[in-house]
């Protein structure tokens, strides 16, 4: 009986320390590399003020999108809501120039499946150039909307951040500055976790974070990737499969020869697997592949197919690829 009972008792520490090294697949996400280009800007009057190259009240054809967010509203149209700015010569310096306010594109169909095909958004008019945020600096960049409150809010940088709300995504009303940083702190996206929002932004050499339950006030900053080796771009956070992932783009110091203006939007996405959601670490220490996408968003259509877009990659518009996780 007792060496019945030893041996029970060496069978369930033994599962017991089974079950604890018993490691959690973390799923890798793989794109089919199917780029189309389901939105490109059309020509418009440049809403000022003046740049150096750009003028106020002038009709420019060409127009360049960048840092974009993903809307589906109640009607089941999706929306695309991102950085835009007319064309400028490379050779004449200031490419980013303009960065003043968003585009706004809609869609024809309330199924994102049978919305990616070649120019199937149309474009509405640009949302809060700088004569609608009154006492604000003039950039409106990287916008990232989420609803609340029959609301929705967005937020855009860069430093300072602000805030913005609309009941319908055409109507805006600024709120104001949430916060800044001394080294900056640029494209914002959000997460809503356990009732928790988390901001993720990149600043000098590193991705950060911070937390609020009202989106209104914020807590401090937490540093959750280091990036030695790149200045990071268009940080994106999901949860999958029980794990958070990190998306951010690379810009690598003369990684561009100042000619071709595509070369400027680096395509080259790190992602980063993490149980926690405040640390992805340092370098590549929780680096689990590289994509092919600038300034991504990652999300699931209705039919639960998951997507990245990329702007200015493969081309000069908003593109989409299917995603899938191994």
């Amino acid at each position: 009986m007792k060496t019945k009972l030893s041996l029970l008792f060496v069978l369930s520490i033994f599962l017991v320390q089974c079950k604890s090294k018993t490691v959690k697949k973390v799923l890798i996400p793989k794109q089919e590399n199917k780029y189309v280009e389901i939105y490109q800007p059309d020509g418009d009057v440049f809403f000022g003020p003046d740049t150096k190259v750009l003028k106020e009240g002038q009709f420019y054809e060409r127009w360049i999108p960048n840092d974009h967010t993903f809307v589906k509203t109640a009607d089941g149209k999706w929306h695309i809501i991102g950085i835009t700015h007319p064309y400028t010569d490379p050779k004449l310096g200031g490419i980013h120039q303009g960065e003043f306010a968003s585009f706004h594109a809609i869609s024809s169909s309330d199924n994102f499946k049978e919305t990616v095909e070649v120019d199937h958004y149309s474009d509405l008019p640009k949302i809060l150039p700088p004569k609608e945020r009154p006492g604000e600096i003039t950039a409106n960049h990287a916008p990232y909307i989420v609803k609340k409150d029959n609301l929705y809010h967005m937020v855009y940088g860069h430093s300072p951040i602000r805030l913005a709300t609309s009941p319908d995504l055409n109507n805006w009303t600024p709120k104001g500055t949430l916060f800044e940083e001394e080294k900056g702190a640029r494209d914002p996206n959000l997460i809503l976790h356990e009732g928790i929002y988390y901001m993720t932004y990149c600043s000098e050499k590193c991705v950060r974070m911070r937390t609020s339950k009202d989106l209104l006030n914020w807590s401090e900053a937490k540093t959750i990737l280091v990036t030695n080796d790149f200045d990071p771009e268009s940080p994106s956070v999901i949860f999958h499969n029980n794990s958070f992932y990190l998306f951010v783009c690379a810009w690598e110091k003369g990684s561009w020869d100042r000619i071709e203006l595509l070369g400027a939007y680096t395509h080259k996405a790190h992602v980063f697997a993490s149980d926690d959601l405040m640390d992805f670490g340092t370098d590549k220490e929780k680096e689990i592949t590289v994509l092919n996408a600038h300034a991504p968003e990652i999300f699931k259509g209705e039919d639960g197919q998951w997507y990245i877009s990329s702007v200015m990659y493969p081309g000069y518009g908003v593109s989409i690829d299917k995603l899938f996780w191994e």
